[in-house]
């Protein structure tokens, strides 16, 4: 039986992610992925989808909401990626009790806020030029080494480069033989 992948959107969903295809196109033959749309998660439903406006909704309780909410839909432990405000939210939920086997989250904006870190594998990557990146002091108070790319920013987890890395990344967890 395939080891479940949890995938957690960016702050726009599905209504800017075509790129998210490409990582199901990788690991859907080795996972069996449920994937959530953080707006849904966090019953955003605003008028004008401006970047400021998706931000405050969550800033002012949709970041809340969507730990709420997936504490209360996934039970399992469970490999999980997340991305940007998904991140975020997949951490937080990881710190209040939600199972993992693992976290790969992909510039998660607001993880640079927490004072604790949530007891499980985890791979945090960000792009050297990405202005929401924790300083390496806030990585060694929490306890968490960041796997910082050269040259990227925010966005890197759009890349096809980056996403048939992190991709590989996780197909080693399912596909390595224990000896």
């Amino acid at each position: 039986m395939a080891e479940k992948l949890v995938v957690i959107s960016d702050m726009w969903g599905v209504k800017k992610g075509l790129w998210i295809t490409s990582y199901f196109g990788y690991l859907q033959q080795y996972y069996n992925i449920q994937f959530y749309d953080i707006q849904q998660l966090a019953d955003i439903d605003i008028p004008v989808l401006t970047e400021e406006n998706i931000h405050k909704a969550f800033v002012e309780g949709g970041i809340e909401t969507a730990v709420a909410h997936l504490l209360k839909k996934e039970s399992e432990p469970s490999h999980y990626l997340a991305f940007s405000m998904g991140g975020t939210v997949a951490w937080k939920a990881a710190l209040k009790g939600l199972p993992m086997k693992s976290l790969t989250a992909i510039s998660p904006t607001r993880v640079r806020l927490e004072s604790e870190r949530p007891n499980v594998p985890m791979n945090l990557i960000f792009g050297e030029c990405d202005k929401f990146k924790p300083e390496m002091k806030w990585a060694n108070e929490v306890g968490v080494d960041l796997n910082v790319v050269p040259s990227f920013g925010h966005q890197l987890y759009s890349d096809e480069k980056i996403i048939s890395e992190v991709c590989l990344g996780l197909l080693e967890k399912v596909t390595k033989k224990a000896i």
